[in-house]
């Protein structure tokens, strides 16, 4: 008796595992699109490769634009409708973590390309993530590999930039660019979640995901999972403390304080403002350009505010002083309003 009770306690203490499993997994994955319907955009993108694989002529693939748009998404959606559930078995699916150097394209994908299908008619896929990162040394080395093996195997190249891409490639490949999700798409994918995992949010936090998220669907799962899990209600102030974005009145005053207040008080204010909210010189430049869009300046004035601007961005990417940037941007306003009057 002590061993079938010790049997049923072992079983009792598994079971909780396989229903708490599926609730571990982040958001992005688990609420993947699985099929090409379920993609909440680029319809005319999706009904293209429709047409493709339901007349059997896939050709080879080019996916660019910005991250969080659904390329990666797409191309599983894919292979699941042509391979069905045993689409694993007939992809290849390669991501900027793997060593995707000349090396494996010889070997790698050239043998997985080169290989036939027993079991099976068609072709096999190979899909390279991120390719952009891949040296110009291995997309030659692919060019090759890409004509040779047509008949076996198509190709799904994915990147951020299509101008990392060696022409050589792009001119083998159906192009397709996925440009950021309106908004009011990532609303009807968010309103979804939001239910499903009973979210408790409000609608000024929900505006400010939206806002923060700009067209990145896997940005706004990921701040919605974080909150989520360290707020009880995300409001604005929980969307802005998770990603440490600035808060919405923090940026309100330096503009005030840049519009109506002489260089050396404002650039203490702001300052001072700085090391209290903890904000990076970036996070400010970035509103502060925001801001200019609304200044009502002639033409000439503004392009030499957007000109100064891009100036200390390119300085603080390249480690300057952030002290002294945040004093070029205060100075960058006082001389174009000055400039304004005259």
């Amino acid at each position: 008796m002590s061993a079938m009770d010790t049997s049923k306690d072992k079983g009792k203490g598994k079971a909780p595992k396989k229903d708490t499993k599926p609730d571990n997994l982040p958001w992005v994955e688990k609420y993947r699109p699985k099929t090409l319907d379920d993609l909440v955009s680029h319809e005319d993108i999706t009904s293209t490769i429709e047409m493709f694989i339901d007349a059997g002529r896939l050709p080879h693939l080019l996916f660019y634009g910005p991250p969080g748009t659904g390329k990666t998404s797409t191309i599983l959606a894919c292979a699941r409708k042509i391979y069905g559930e045993k689409f694993k078995s007939m992809i290849l699916e390669l991501n900027a973590s793997d060593d995707r150097g000349i090396d494996v394209v010889r070997e790698q994908i050239k043998n997985f390309a080169s290989m036939r299908t027993i079991w099976s008619t068609g072709f096999k896929l190979i899909i390279l993530d991120e390719a952009d990162s891949m040296t110009t040394a291995a997309q030659a080395a692919l060019r090759r590999v890409i004509e040779k093996y047509t008949k076996n195997v198509r190709f799904c190249i994915i990147c951020n930039y299509v101008s990392k891409i060696i022409p050589a490639i792009q001119s083998r490949c159906t192009r397709f660019r996925f440009s950021p999700l309106e908004l009011e798409q990532v609303d009807k994918r968010l309103d979804y979640i939001i239910h499903n995992e009973s979210v408790k949010i409000t609608p000024e936090g929900k505006q400010a995901l939206l806002t923060l998220s700009k067209g990145d669907m896997r940005r706004a799962l990921n701040i919605l999972q974080a909150c989520h899990a360290a707020y009880d209600l995300v409001d604005e102030a929980a969307i802005y403390n998770c990603t440490g974005h600035p808060q919405p009145q923090d940026i309100q005053r330096i503009v005030d304080w840049l519009n109506n207040q002489e260089f050396s008080t404002a650039l203490s204010n702001i300052e001072r403002l700085q090391r209290d909210a903890g904000l990076a010189v970036q996070d400010i430049l970035a509103e502060v350009y925001q801001h200019c869009q609304e200044l009502d300046i002639a033409d000439d004035m503004r392009i030499r505010i957007y000109e100064s601007l891009a100036d200390i961005e390119y300085r603080l990417a390249e480690g300057a002083s952030e002290k002294l940037q945040l004093g070029a941007i205060v100075g960058t306003f006082k001389l174009g309003l000055l400039d304004a009057k005259a």
